[in-house]
């Protein structure tokens, strides 16, 4: 009975410890809210608040890239029409911060046209959130958006995504136990959009990265070679961003 009890004991302690770990690691991620309606920044924030989020807030666009320096979030969620500075000239603003490079930002708007949402993608976003949105949908959704973080080990020479091992060092693919062979340029092409699976890459941006300047190539290349990958490597992985470019998803 008394080694029951101790080997309950250390059980417990020992699940204590994982929830702690866990809880600690959620704590050390930071996401800014941006918005001039105190209420959703009220609601969202507590939200996230209760997941173990760190949460910062700001009330317009200028705000938002000062808090943006100072605190060097994880995540910027942003309204797209507020004062001062609006969601679209912040998104601009903090893209040309070096420290910011690799911050998710993510528009949180009532506005859901296709216009809007190519606009917001070219001022260099990496997503969308329509709202109203109900709490528990937008935390899945924040935390998805959380999972590209654990893609961006930049000196990782190989990538796991969707069941996918990518080794860049050997242009070697691995998907279900199976090898699959690619021309370079797929290759390097594939490597790019699942090194940050979720984020939109804009045409000219896949062009600067896999062809840069090498040749002249035009925007229907980027087509055939994004048709070949989904042909070998799976139709589900790839979606397209009407009038912006492509983007990888784990499904």
């Amino acid at each position: 009975m008394k080694n029951r009890w101790i080997f309950l004991h250390k059980k417990t302690n020992l699940i204590n410890i994982i929830f702690a770990t866990f809880n600690m690691k959620k704590k050390d991620i930071k996401i800014l809210l941006v918005d001039d309606e105190p209420d959703i920044l009220e609601i969202v924030g507590y939200n996230l608040t209760q997941e173990g989020y760190r949460i910062y807030t700001a009330t317009n666009g200028k705000e938002a890239v000062a808090a943006a320096k100072k605190e060097i979030p994880d995540l910027i969620i942003m309204d797209v029409m507020m004062p001062e500075m609006d969601g679209m000239e912040a998104c601009e603003n903090i893209r040309k911060i070096p420290e910011l490079n690799n911050v998710i930002i993510t528009f949180l708007t009532a506005r859901s046209e296709d216009y809007s949402q190519v606009a917001g993608f070219d001022a260099g976003a990496d997503d969308y959130i329509t709202k109203p949105i109900k709490p528990k949908l937008l935390v899945s959704k924040v935390k998805a958006l959380l999972r590209r973080l654990k893609e961006q080990e930049k000196n990782s020479e190989t990538l796991n995504v969707g069941g996918i091992e990518i080794n860049r060092e050997e242009y070697k693919i691995v998907k279900d136990n199976i090898e699959i062979a690619l021309p370079r340029k797929e290759f390097e092409l594939f490597y790019l959009l699942a090194s940050k699976p979720g984020k939109v890459f804009k045409r000219d941006e896949i062009l600067d990265k896999v062809w840069g300047n090498e040749v002249v190539v035009g925007g229907r290349t980027i087509d055939v070679h994004i048709r070949k990958l989904r042909e070998k490597i799976g139709e589900d992985f790839f979606k397209t961003i009407k009038g912006v470019g492509y983007k990888f998803e784990v499904v």
